[in-house]
């Protein structure tokens, strides 16, 4: 089983039942169609919205839940433009553009299932009027501008190799003063450079990575096994590969796994950690491996790096020497112009190299 999905269906159950009614409806119409992950972002997005209400006196509550259809009725544009404007300029967990275009396109979501959908027994909709039908949602970005906001910011080829031997060997040197910091990477050293290398190597996602148990690695055949985002069949992994630089690093993990994080036989997962006051080792989480990730990029002078620029950096090396089609493949983009973002970045990149040729 997916354990990302099986831990965000958990903390969904928690919070359905803190939403107004006719938003543990819509959760259950859409269940077949999206992933638990999917809809706690849905959910998340309604709780951030409806406290917004409460707070501006735009309805009654007192809590939550107790927000009714007909004050969702009521609501004028001014109130969504205040809404976005309050999304936009609240400092407290500021949002991004994306991140304000996504809550908005939430309640569309919402909004149109309450009024086009969702009926009550005089099979009249639940929701007589639709304010957020006014409102326009533009893309935030295409392809061209991601790719110009990340260049400069992943690894090249030489980069790469760098970056993997910092964090095998040089990064010892810099926390040699830390006796804590230096037993956590003696402990951790090999999990960690095997964990980047193969992100490095493959493009997975974090938590694809997560989700990894040692069964779904192939070393012959330079295989992983995942369960790729947007699919909700936990019946089926999808079959990855990994270039043969990660091979050595997976070998040599997967040799220390069980000892060094004295991992019990019921856990199946790969990458293993020890809590504070634990003996055992359990599988990973999502935030250790993006932390991981960041405390050594901040020492290696690269402090933008994150694990999803770690997967750019692959895709752009990838896209180099395969097609846009192979590069959708490997990554697991439902649309090829996703990954045309590698298409612009690599603009640059082969520009140069004819250059280099013609000297």
């Amino acid at each position: 089983m997916n354990v990302i999905k099986i831990k965000d269906r958990q903390e969904l159950d928690k919070k359905v039942p803190l939403m107004p009614w006719y938003v543990e409806k819509f959760v259950n119409f859409k269940l077949p169609d999206l992933s638990p992950s999917s809809l706690l972002e849905y959910v998340r997005d309604y709780d951030t919205f409806f406290s917004y209400l409460l707070a501006e006196g735009l309805a009654a509550g007192p809590a939550i839940k107790d927000v009714k259809l007909e004050e969702l009725e009521k609501l004028h544009m001014d109130s969504i433009d205040s809404f976005r404007m309050f999304l936009m300029t609240r400092t407290e967990h500021t949002n991004m553009r994306v991140s304000v275009t996504r809550k908005l396109s939430s309640l569309r979501s919402l909004f149109h299932y309450l009024s086009q959908i969702a009926e009550d027994e005089q099979f009249y909709p639940l929701l007589k009027r639709n304010v957020m039908a006014k409102v326009s949602i533009k893309r935030t970005s295409k392809p061209k501008d991601t790719a110009a906001k990340l260049e400069g910011k992943l690894l090249q080829e030489e980069e790469i190799a760098a970056f993997l031997s910092y964090v095998e060997r040089d990064y010892e040197q810099d926390v040699a003063k830390n006796k804590q910091a230096l037993y956590s990477y003696q402990l951790n050293k090999v999990r960690d450079a095997c964990i980047i290398s193969l992100i490095l190597h493959s493009g997975l996602r974090v938590s694809e990575v997560v989700n990894l148990n040692v069964d779904d690695i192939d070393l012959k055949k330079k295989l992983s096994y995942v369960f790729r985002k947007g699919k909700n069949d936990d019946t089926f992994k999808t079959p990855v590969y990994f270039r043969q630089e990660a091979v050595e690093s997976l070998s040599q993990y997967m040799q220390l796994r069980d000892l060094a994080y004295h991992a019990p036989k019921r856990e199946k997962g790969l990458f293993l950690a020890i809590a504070n006051g634990k003996k055992e080792g359990s599988r990973m989480t999502k935030r250790a491996i993006q932390e991981m990730v960041i405390k050594y990029a901040k020492r290696f002078g690269k402090p933008y790096l994150s694990v999803h620029k770690l997967r750019h950096s692959f895709a752009t090396d990838y896209y180099l020497r395969n097609d846009i089609y192979k590069t959708q493949e490997q990554l697991g983009h439902a649309s090829p112009e996703t990954t045309q973002i590698y298409a612009h970045l690599t603009d640059r990149t082969m520009a140069e190299a004819i250059d280099h040729t013609n000297d």
